[in-house]
């Protein structure tokens, strides 16, 4: 049985998964064709999530899935930019956050990490340059942001000025502010993930934003993944098959801030917004969070600086723009 995930593009994701669904580790070969699959769609962050999971009875899935529901709800009380509850809307407003959960530190660790992977180009703290542009163009203007506003926003922005450990999150400077959007999702569905490995799945698909696929698939040679060549295409740049790995695909104009379509969502965080040289961009890594944030990065490389990140168990598929 094979299944097609396929949802509308929204906010830089846009993959076309195709996957032949696998059946749990603990079930014998001969009981493959005839496992159950149980099926899930929910929310995350605001985009559409949905699991495939095999080889769980009715009442196994449920009280599963109520599981995967109370563990989403958990992480966006955390990571959710749109809740003036959350812990990353406070720590925004206040410039600092006591005493951290455990998973706020741990996805603070992983940016700093791809931060300096990616020679500062994934940098959340451009969240005030971002609001800087989404306000100028909400009203329907179609000018450039004015230097001395670009200016302002810019000296804001610098991951650098943020300093965290276990007694908590601080910002160097007044008006700093992070948005998690380009990872969030990613470390979601990789929590996810666990919590599934840890009931005993061993092939599953999850779509939570970002794909994680788990174990080969049925035939046992992974599950098969189409990588969008853009959101202005139908065509697709690759197709893979993946065993217990993510991908995660990123576009500047997967969303646009102004009328004309010109100014991008992914923003510089030296420069603010700036044309990117690929219509799409797909990295294929052993966790999501990872394949997430790389994406992101990757849209603002120079061609010839985007092989420097394969490697380690990363792989990099850019279609040029």
């Amino acid at each position: 049985m094979a299944t097609l995930l396929d949802r509308p593009v929204g906010r830089r994701r846009f993959i076309r998964v195709s996957a032949a669904l696998a059946a749990a580790a603990l079930l014998p070969a001969a009981g493959l064709a005839a496992a159950p699959v149980r099926r899930w769609s929910g929310q995350a962050l605001g985009a559409h999530a949905s699991i495939e999971l095999v080889g769980a009875d009715a009442h196994l899935a449920a009280t599963t899935f109520a599981e995967v529901e109370a563990e989403i709800a958990r992480l966006e009380a955390l990571f959710s930019l749109y809740r003036s509850d959350s812990a990353l809307s406070r720590l925004n407003v206040a410039g600092r956050l006591d005493a951290p959960e455990a998973d706020v530190l741990r996805l603070l660790a992983l940016v700093r990490s791809v931060h300096d992977r990616t020679g500062g180009l994934f940098d959340p703290t451009v969240q005030p340059l971002f609001a800087a542009y989404a306000a100028h163009y909400a009203g329907g203007r179609t000018d450039a942001l004015p230097a001395a506003v670009l200016a302002d926003r810019l000296a804001l922005v610098g991951f650098g000025g943020v300093d965290f450990d276990e007694a908590g999150v601080r910002f160097a400077r007044p008006g700093m502010a992070l948005t998690l959007n380009g990872v969030a999702q990613g470390y979601i569905t990789d929590r996810v993930a666990d919590l599934l490995k840890a009931r005993g799945f061993a092939d599953v698909l999850l779509d939570i934003g970002e794909i994680r696929a788990l174990g080969g698939g049925r035939d046992g040679d992974g599950w098969k993944v189409g990588l969008s060549a853009g959101p202005d295409s139908d065509a697709l740049a690759a197709t893979l098959r993946l065993t217990d790995r993510a991908v995660a695909t990123s576009a500047m104009r997967g969303t646009v801030l102004d009328p004309a379509g010109r100014v991008g969502h992914i923003l510089h965080p030296r420069q603010g917004a700036v044309a990117s040289a690929f219509s799409a961009v797909s990295v294929v890594a052993p966790e999501a969070a990872l394949a997430d944030a790389l994406s992101t990065a990757v849209v603002l490389m120079p061609p010839a600086e985007v092989a420097t990140l394969n490697g380690g168990g990363v792989e990099v598929y850019a279609t040029p723009a």
